[in-house]
């Protein structure tokens, strides 16, 4: 945290909810992601693993087309807490994006695919994540190049503003050429 949200409270941006598979959360990186101890949601204490070392995470804080009408000015950034099975889904990303890491100004989303196997009874399954992040590099030259001519009809399944549909979603660019390819990424 810096002085100044130390200053003026609020924990930043609200949290990325990914309540059911098929969720999808992302958008512009906005800040430098940082890395932090895991909180426990109950008592807030730091987590730890059973060998004594601290439970890390990534928070990625990304500007979403998102509004909470619960939420006052909400501005549409969310923070999106990237460890366990979602760090290797964003570590693929990244390594298949040709990028070193994430950067501010690269976009990165995050779908909910699916459930995985509960490893203990009375458990719930984890969650499972696909990811996609494009460089900023890349994404800014994505920006300053005309759109691709969006398909006479959406699918159904990009209708009701899923950022992977063809008219919510940011026009796929290929991180070889910098070419906007209009293609949805592969998920």
């Amino acid at each position: 945290m810096d002085a100044n949200s130390f200053l003026m409270g609020g924990g930043g941006a609200p949290t990325a909810k990914f309540p059911t598979p098929g969720t999808t959360v992302g958008g512009r990186i906005t800040e430098q992601p940082k890395v932090e101890q895991q909180r426990d949601i109950q008592s807030g204490e730091l987590k730890f693993w059973s060998d004594g070392n601290p439970m890390m995470q990534m928070v990625v804080t990304v500007q979403t087309d998102q509004r909470d009408p619960a939420i006052e000015d909400d501005d549409g950034k969310r923070r999106i807490f990237v460890k366990g099975v979602m760090k290797n889904a964003v570590a693929d990303a990244v390594r298949q994006a040709g990028a070193r890491g994430l950067e501010v100004g690269g976009t990165l989303h995050v779908r909910y695919t699916h459930d995985g196997e509960a490893k203990q009874r009375g458990f719930s399954a984890p969650k499972q994540y696909a990811a996609k992040y494009v460089a900023a590099a890349v994404t800014e030259l994505g920006a300053n190049t005309p759109p691709a001519p969006a398909p006479a009809a959406a699918p159904a399944a990009a209708q009701g503003g899923d950022p992977w549909g063809t008219s919510a979603a940011p026009a796929g660019v290929n991180t070889v050429t910098g070419e906007i390819t209009g293609d949805e990424p592969p998920f």
